[in-house]
């Protein structure tokens, strides 16, 4: 708890969590996300706020690959010779 000291301070007016946090390990993005986490008290929820983060990291990822494929100016026959020289395992001898 040292390096994680905080102080929480709720609007009521506003409905808004505001958090100053000192010495802290976690950069604002996993203070929220902790914070949000906080509040979920189902099942249901926490399955709802997963395939949120799960799309949010799907369209980045579409949009990064969208991109190599453009900059590298790929087609499907390029992409298919490329992944047939990818070794998956390494041989061992017996």
């Amino acid at each position: 708890m040292k390096y994680f000291m905080y102080f929480c301070k709720t609007i009521k007016k506003n409905k808004y969590m505001e958090a100053t946090v000192f010495n802290s390990p976690f950069n604002d993005a996993q203070l929220l996300l902790l914070q949000t986490f906080a509040h979920i008290k189902s099942e249901e929820g926490f399955n709802e706020l997963k395939s949120v983060l799960f799309n949010f990291y799907k369209k980045k990822l579409d949009k990064e690959t969208d991109q190599w494929w453009k900059e590298n100016n790929m087609t499907t026959e390029k992409f298919e010779e490329m992944c047939s020289n990818i070794h998956y395992r390494t041989p061992y001898l017996k």
